[in-house]
């Protein structure tokens, strides 16, 4: 009677590890595209987007007051949205990717020039800023795995070897 379960049960396992290994850096792919519209575009909308704030006060501190943080605001949401667009649709992956990773490290820097806004006790102890920016570390991620994947092969990765 445990036999016709285990066989069951690895024919289930089986069908469902197929479906995830055919589907998954799509949905990656999608969720991420997602992300970056819905936050991009929040920013267009004054009010909405509750990291523009912390986007001017590091604009002033990086640009020394000399570029007007509006540019900044609108200019990362411009960026943002090309990096949903160019992942929803699938196109220019490698410059999409680029504007990810870029995008990544500019948003990070409040980590280092703004320590009070995105740490209630440094350094583990976050506000919702720092949230917000420590968060990027999975969406960094997500983008290496599809990037590993411009060239049209699925990754070589096998979570045993980890």
């Amino acid at each position: 009677m445990r036999r016709w379960f285990l066989v069951l049960f690895d024919q289930i396992d089986l069908a469902l590890t197929n479906w995830m290994s055919k589907y998954s850096l799509m949905f990656l792919r999608y969720s991420l595209a997602l992300i970056f519209i819905w936050f991009g575009t929040l920013k267009f909308i004054p009010g909405m987007s509750p990291t523009v704030d912390i986007i001017e006060n590091a604009t002033n501190i990086l640009f020394f007051g000399t570029v007007p943080a509006w540019i900044a605001v609108y200019g990362l949401a411009t960026v943002e949205c090309l990096i949903g667009f160019g992942l929803l649709l699938n196109i220019f992956m490698r410059l999409t990717l680029l504007g990810l990773f870029t995008q990544m490290i500019a948003t990070s820097t409040p980590v280092f020039i703004l320590p009070e806004t995105v740490f209630s006790q440094i350094p583990f102890g976050l506000t919702m800023e720092g949230h917000h920016i420590i968060k990027n570390l999975i969406l960094i991620g997500a983008g290496l795995a599809i990037g590993a994947t411009v060239r049209g092969q699925r990754s070589n990765l096998n979570l045993k070897q980890i």
